[in-house]
């Protein structure tokens, strides 16, 4: 696994040769300079998992605009998403999919949280199903995050992780989803829509149950084995042991 921090170094300002003061950078500019720096990885011939977001959506503008300049050619990508499929098709991204390509070269893509071993929580934009499909079969995994996004613990933000389910008896998959992680708190929610404030859909015609916890959950490899037991459950956001590179743009960056 690898970890590759960016941003700005403070200076002595006292020291002649200082430079002058800098901008403090926004959210989305950190994302984007973690964004680029993850495409430098990419190298003509591959086929890449595009991820999604709002940090992915910076790498795959990256991506369209290097093929437009010829400086990357015969490049396959492989979308995680309709919102991602329709990005890249604007950019002239050559698409697949996994049936064409089984084995991918690389995949970036952003998370929503990252904890000290590399696990990731994903799939708060609602893609977490094909992105663990599409990441999962990849040689090498590059995550990009501002330094926000950094987490002691699984669901350690206090933000959601979420759980892909059937909308059949969704009620009864989150009560047994909340009774399951009762110990550490948890709070189990239907995703609305922001627009009529109906079930949120995900792409595959699936409703999201994003949980709440205000502790620690334990071993995660045994906590999203139970989930997936649960019928009812398609899938659940946490990513372990998935990633092989994390890049983090921070204020400050440590290097």
């Amino acid at each position: 696994m690898a970890l590759a921090y960016l941003g700005s170094n403070k200076t002595n300002p006292t020291s002649p040769m200082s430079s002058p003061p800098q901008l403090i950078l926004t959210q989305d500019q950190l994302k984007k300079i973690a964004a680029y720096k993850a495409v430098e990885f990419v190298e003509s011939g591959m086929v890449l998992g595009l991820g999604t977001g709002s940090t992915a959506k910076h790498a795959i503008d990256r991506i369209g605009h290097l093929l437009s300049q010829g400086k990357l050619t015969n490049i396959i990508g492989i979308p995680t998403s309709t919102k991602t499929h329709e990005q890249a098709s604007s950019l002239n991204i050559p698409l697949s999919d996994l049936d064409t390509h089984p084995v991918l070269d690389l995949a970036i893509d952003g998370a929503d949280e990252v904890d000290p071993d590399m696990n990731l929580v994903k799939g708060r934009g609602g893609s977490l199903l094909r992105e663990k499909m599409i990441e999962g079969c990849c040689k090498k995994f590059v995550v990009i995050v501002d330094e926000t996004k950094l987490v002691d613990y699984v669901g350690g933000s206090g933000l959601a992780l979420p759980v892909e389910v059937v909308p059949f008896c969704w009620k009864f998959t989150a009560k047994k989803l909340e009774c399951m992680f009762e110990e550490a708190g948890c709070v189990a929610k239907l995703r609305v829509c922001c627009e009529n404030g109906g079930p949120y859909v995900t792409d595959n015609g699936n409703y999201v149950v994003d949980l709440f916890l205000k502790k620690c959950i334990g071993d995660l490899r045994a906590a999203g084995d139970k989930m997936l037991r649960l019928a009812g459950v398609v899938e659940h956001g946490m990513f372990v042991d998935m990633a092989t590179t994390l890049i983090v743009a921070g204020e400050f960056g440590v290097t």
